[in-house]
């Protein structure tokens, strides 16, 4: 994949994935889409919290958000690129191997 970021906004796109939390979010939305319910089961923090870090995830493009009933359903946005094994993870300006 072409280099399509500068070092800093790479810098910025790995330390979000450096907080746990977040990396969490991610490899299990890797798997499939989830409710914030799903997503808070597996994790176990409060919701305000899950609220905040998938907030940050939305605005560096990592998940997008689609209205599903009364809830919302999170899934890794198209600018993700996962391998066919799920083990790695294309940011763009490098991969990540789980």
């Amino acid at each position: 994949m072409k280099d399509e970021h500068t070092p800093e906004e790479c810098v910025a796109r790995l330390k979000l994935l450096a907080e746990p939390t977040r990396l969490k979010v991610v490899r299990l939305l890797w798997e499939r889409p989830r409710r914030v319910g799903e997503l808070q089961a597996e994790i176990e923090i409060p919701q305000s919290l899950l609220s905040h870090h998938l907030r940050v995830l939305r605005e560096a493009g990592f998940v997008v958000a689609e209205r599903d009933g009364k809830g919302v359903r999170y899934e890794l946005s198209g600018k993700v690129s996962v391998s066919g094994n799920r083990e790695v993870i294309d940011l763009g300006c490098c991969t990540l191997s789980f």
